[in-house]
């Protein structure tokens, strides 16, 4: 099964249109496909440990998209640039 979902996401060719223009095709090595039934589980598995470490942030997640909002007071923003910063690694 990790087989097959692997390499359902991995190495996928991909074409804009617009009209009646095509771009050329690229190959795609990451990311879940737009519009498959698995993409929002495979999200969900893949930001499940994404949680706030801060008591000033907070992380919200719904389908594909992921925020990370949180309380500035006297503009000391370093728990949220922080918490960016984790998201990121």
């Amino acid at each position: 099964m990790c087989d097959w979902i692997t390499n359902s996401v991995t190495d996928r060719l991909q074409s804009v249109r617009v009209g009646n223009c095509v771009s050329s095709t690229l190959t795609l090595s990451t990311g879940a496909p737009q519009g498959c039934v698995l993409s929002p589980l495979l999200y969900s598995l893949y930001t499940y440990d994404c949680t706030a470490t801060s008591s000033s942030t907070v992380i919200v997640k719904f389908a594909d998209n992921t925020v990370v909002m949180g309380l500035i007071s006297d503009n000391d923003e370093r728990a949220y640039l922080e918490e960016t910063k984790h998201l990121e690694n």
